[in-house]
């Protein structure tokens, strides 16, 4: 039921976990001189809190990068008298020697460290301090664990000629780790003598060695009977391996696969090797293979197999040894191998790459420890997106989403990975996808775009954006994704394609959003980089969608936003204005864009003196003649010049044009407008309009609010009746109808408005009783 799990909310405890890893000084530590975390006296927490909050720590420190991570951090959980560790799972670079040395004192049961490779053997010895409890332990790619500086000449002088240099540990063994069982050395560094290294171990349950060469394994046969996992992942096989794995009669779990992209092996898998395994290893439940080259046939004739439904029993197997199971495997390892397309496999999970099933068993079982293989399966899942609809869809994303956390700066799996969130994400799944889901993806694809600076990424992480709401399902992360995307577009060299969308992105973004997140995107620079890309586009003398979305975007950002105005004036915006009028006489949509921006600047009073200009207000006026875009440029004109004639005749400091000359042209303007103009505009306050209303120095300006508050209402009632009344609008009209400096014809749509509200209230009165 995985819908039902992506879809219920975060436990208690993790969020508690959350909130006082985010809060730790407000929470469970207070700061020693200002510097180190110190636990709270007071505080006395079990091993089941402690193991969750260093687990989810690395996490955060991982895939969130507004996380700070703490240098003292580990130190809190030194002393067992008041926190217990024993099951922790650390990664990459986040955990260092004095990490592990913090909690040396601890009784870990549990200790998985997976590519750590800042650890070097001062970490073996603290090893030794858990070694009395420690049942599972993992060194996945700690390539330098088995390192030890050593400085060959020991004095000061000496260290500026012979810098330090790594020295391989040789004597290092899991001598009193009695109680060991589960061990993977996966990647573990050539010179160590893994033989010698493991003999001490008295019983091993689990081994993995993935990635190491080793001719002889016969000194596995010492845990013939308490060996239950194998995995030689990448380990060239020769005849004397497999006889030796054949007596390791205990296995429930082997794994012989290997990458057969990363080197030449001149070992094949014969029907012999499979039969052998089947007749000896008689427990056995997973088994891969992937990645193999079959010598022979190991598949019965095709006329034989194609008989009957699909089936999993043994008896009907396609792959000839596998009948002699005595019931299906629970895993078949079959990933890049032919077998994975024959119609009987007798396994209830086969990772492959016939299908979707397949692949999505191929992404959740290399993912942890093989990037390599993962990031091609997710190229084949993106292959299934794209051409056909995935049929599991949220396990798909899910598992995508793992990869690309657990992967955050592996490149390939960011590519694979941002590519198929893109097609997972798109509408047509939409309606199966939970917020918290969403939520994720967004996550993931911000960090991508963090982390990665290469166009691919960048692009298939902008183009997945495009498939949210937006701003809305954008806004738990509202600072940080406006700040990646001006990051790109602020990049010197940019890809065209890029751009467009994330200008389009930008654009949707300051759209419809509180006035305060308006601000706060001006203050990062979202003007400046505005008008820098509308500059580029002038010297380049192209007027394309980037120039289009840059004006509109600055409409939406200045939209009762006096900050964003003023630094749209102070970054020579009207420069830019006019030299765009200029070369582009013919461009509709952008002098529309245009307009608006400066219907916006004109509602602020303190600027309006800086649109006093006889070139300024020539170019408003002459616009009014304007068929473009319909009605919208004249109308936009008209609406800067209504506001700076409502600052009365005194501020009118130019002699060129006439105010009454402007004054006749913006009533000739109105009238031959259409009162039905469907309209590409959208007012989410009227305040700016009606503030026109109560005055009697411009009765032009009057009339165009009056004029534009009739349009509205008519065309849209069920959007813009309502805001009228909630913000007020009737009495000023009516208060206006008594007016003696008001003109008829304005009194008289003014009554048309009033009239038209009160209809659409009567209609929409709730009678019910």
């Amino acid at each position: 039921s995985l819908k039902m799990a992506s879809d219920s909310p975060e436990s208690l405890m993790t969020l508690c976990t959350d909130y006082c890893l985010r809060n730790l000084e407000g929470t469970l530590c207070y700061l020693l001189d200002n510097e180190t975390l110190r636990l709270h006296p007071d505080i006395f927490l079990p091993s089941e809190i402690c193991d969750k909050l260093v687990n989810e720590y690395v996490e955060l420190v991982k895939t969130d990068s507004i996380f700070e991570p703490h240098e003292s951090f580990f130190t809190l959980f030194s002393d067992p008298r008041s926190t217990r560790l024993a099951r922790i799972h650390l990664r990459e670079h986040i955990v260092q020697d004095q990490d592990l040395e913090a909690i040396r004192k601890q009784d870990l049961i549990e200790l998985y460290l997976t590519n750590c490779e800042k650890l070097t053997a001062k970490s073996l010895q603290t090893l030794v301090s858990f070694s009395h409890t420690l049942i599972s332990l993992s060194l996945f790619g700690c390539c330098n664990i088995f390192y030890e500086e050593e400085n060959p000449g020991g004095c000061e002088d000496d260290c500026l000629v012979n810098p330090t240099r790594q020295v391989l540990v040789k004597d290092f063994t899991f001598e009193g780790f009695s109680r060991l069982r589960f061990l993977n050395l996966g990647r573990l560094i050539e010179g160590v003598n893994v033989e010698t290294l493991l003999r001490p171990l008295a019983s091993l349950a689990a081994l993995d060695l993935s990635g190491i060469q080793l001719n002889d394994v016969g000194f596995l046969t010492q845990w013939k009977d308490s060996l239950v996992s194998l995995v030689l992942y990448n380990m060239d096989l020769s005849e004397e391996h497999i006889q030796v794995i054949a007596q390791l009669h205990k296995l429930r779990h082997l794994d012989i696969s290997r990458d057969h992209l990363s080197s030449y092996y001149k070992f094949k898998l014969t029907r012999r090797v499979l039969n052998l395994f089947v007749e000896n290893l008689v427990n056995l439940t997973s088994l891969d293979i992937s990645g193999h080259t079959m010598l022979e046939n190991c598949t019965i004739p095709s006329m034989e197999e194609k008989m009957g439904q699909t089936s999993i029993e043994p008896a009907k197997s396609s792959i000839a040894p596998f009948r002699g199971l005595k019931r299906p495997l629970q895993f078949l390892g079959l990933f890049e191998t032919s077998l994975c397309r024959l119609t009987h496999i007798p396994a209830y999970k086969v990772s492959g790459d016939k299908n979707e099933e397949q692949v999505l068993n191929a992404i959740e079982a290399y993912t942890e420890h093989r990037p390599e293989i993962t990031s091609r399966a997710i190229n084949l899942l993106f292959d299934i997106a794209r051409i056909e609809r995935c049929s599991q869809l949220l396990r798909a994303l899910q598992l995508v989403i793992t990869a690309l956390k657990c992967h955050k700066d592996d490149k390939n799996i960011q590519v694979t990975g941002s590519a198929a969130l893109f097609y997972l994400t798109n509408s047509e799944y939409r309606m199966e996808q939970s917020v918290k889901l969403r939520r994720q993806v967004i996550q993931v694809v911000l960090n991508g775009m963090e982390s990665y600076q290469e166009v691919t990424v960048q692009r298939n992480c902008c183009l997945t954006l495009c498939n949210f709401s937006i701003p809305e399902e954008l806004e738990f992360q509202y600072r940080r994704v406006n700040e990646l995307l001006l990051n790109i577009l602020n990049q010197s060299r940019q890809d065209e394609s890029i751009q467009r969308i994330a200008v389009h992105l930008c654009n949707a973004l300051v759209c419809q959003v509180d006035n305060d997140h308006k601000e706060a995107v001006g203050k990062m620079g979202f003007v400046m980089t505005m008008l820098k890309l509308i500059q580029k586009k002038l010297a380049d003398k192209t007027c394309d969608q980037v120039m289009e979305f840059s004006w509109s975007a600055l409409w939406n950002i200045t939209d009762e936003t006096p900050d964003n105005c003023e630094m749209f004036l102070n970054y020579s915006g009207m420069k830019l204005f006019l030299e765009c009028l200029k070369e582009f006489p013919e461009k509709q949509e952008l002098h529309r864009n245009m307009l608006g921006l400066l219907g916006n600047v004109a509602e602020v009073k303190e600027l309006r003196p800086q649109l006093m200009t006889s070139q300024f207000i020539s170019v408003f006026s002459n616009l009014l003649e304007s068929k473009a875009d319909g009605i919208e440029v004249s109308y936009n004109a008209c609406g800067v010049l209504s506001h700076i004639m409502f600052d009365g005749p005194e501020a009118w400091g130019i002699c060129e044009p006439h105010r009454e000359e402007v004054v006749k042209r913006m009533w000739a303007a109105i009238q031959s407008w259409d009162i039905n103009s469907r309209r590409n505009i959208n007012y989410r306050s009227f305040e700016p309009i009606l503030r026109l209303l109560p005055q009697g120095i411009s009765p032009v300006s009057q009339h165009w609010a009056t004029w534009a508050l009739y349009n509205l209402v008519s065309v849209y009632p069920d959007k813009y009746c309502p805001l009228l009344i909630k913000e007020g609008g009737i009495p000023l009209l009516k208060d206006m109808i008594k007016m003696a400096s008001a003109r008829q014809e304005t009194k008289e749509m003014a009554r048309k408005v009033i009239e038209h509200c009160s209809n659409f209230k009567e209609e929409n009165m709730d009678t019910s009783r």
